[in-house]
């Protein structure tokens, strides 16, 4: 039997605001052939809701949604497959729980399997400004093997849209997940 070689990316959705970068994040990753799986928390779901009007259902890419408390779904076993996970956006609620190896939805359990099998985790922290706690939060899952990576768009593209901010940023996440975007524009196109 053999093994599929097709990329395996689970994004998870936490109560934090920026839906807007996640948005644009599963619409650039619609045009890839990579199979996408999703778990939305109830906060997360809340804010998708007020933000961007809908329910993550309606996302693109995302092929399968679990339920944040499923604990027996796919993504709680490190045999499940996924190559890397993304947390878009990461409450700081979720940033301490995660930090801390708490595994008290399907989110965190999730998170904790990608670090322990050595796969990629990027947590896009939403929050401003930081306290003590929060940046401590960040080391320790800097230190276990995850990234932190606050959704900063690159400005010297000058975006002219909210949109077109969010899709500099996309680009971004998508390079420390080792997925490469058609059309992404790099500082080194831009100078030389």
């Amino acid at each position: 039997m053999k093994l599929s070689q097709r990329k395996k990316i689970l994004v998870a959705v936490t109560g934090a605001s920026g839906m807007l970068y996640l948005d644009v994040f599963l619409t650039e990753l619609a045009r890839l052939d990579v199979e996408v799986h999703g778990i939305c928390s109830s906060a997360g779901r809340q804010v998708l809701a007020l933000e961007q009007g809908r329910g993550p259902e309606e996302l693109p890419a995302v092929s399968r949604w679990f339920d944040e408390k499923d604990f027996a779904a796919p993504p709680s076993s490190g045999s499940s497959g996924y190559q890397a996970m993304v947390v878009l956006p990461c409450s700081m609620g979720s940033l301490a729980a995660i930090a801390q190896g708490l595994s008290t939805n399907l989110i965190h359990r999730s998170a904790d399997v990608v670090l322990k099998e050595r796969k990629r985790l990027v947590l896009v922290v939403r929050e401003t400004p930081f306290n003590r706690t929060h940046l401590k939060n960040m080391l320790a899952v800097h230190d276990a093997g995850g990234v932190i990576c606050p959704p900063l768009p690159s400005l010297y593209f000058k975006p002219e849209t909210l949109e077109e901010a969010a899709r500099t940023f996309a680009w971004r996440l998508a390079d420390q997940i080792g997925l490469d975007i058609p059309g992404r524009r790099r500082w080194a196109d831009e100078v030389c």
